[in-house]
């Protein structure tokens, strides 16, 4: 019985080790101040999500309309809940932001 490479099990965790690269190295090399702009992309991720929520519900409703009720409803219910997200991302970046100020007040 052959015995199977490991290689084959970390594979499909790749993107993943590839995406998240990014933030730990800009952590680690501007320390403080890279947890702050790591914090301000997070919350133009969410003014970005929110606003093209907005955008495509009003698309939406200026092209097609929706006479009927149930159309709108889902919509709106829609765009609700990715401003909920969008909401929730800028809270994320800000208290990224407050953890900067405080660790580099106190670092330094």
């Amino acid at each position: 019985m052959r015995k199977q490479s490991e290689i084959l099990l970390v594979l499909p965790l790749l993107p993943i080790f590839l995406i998240g690269m990014f933030p730990m190295f800009l952590i680690a090399l501007l320390g403080f101040f890279g947890l702050a702009l790591f914090g301000v992309l997070v919350i133009c991720v969410g003014l970005a999500s929110s606003n093209e929520a907005h955008d495509e519900f009003n698309q939406d409703a200026i092209v097609h309309g929706y006479a009927r009720e149930s159309q709108r409803k889902a919509r709106a219910s829609d765009v609700h809940l990715a401003t909920r997200l969008g909401l929730r991302l800028e809270a994320m970046g800000l208290a990224m932001i407050i953890a900067a100020a405080i660790g580099s007040a106190c670092s330094g």
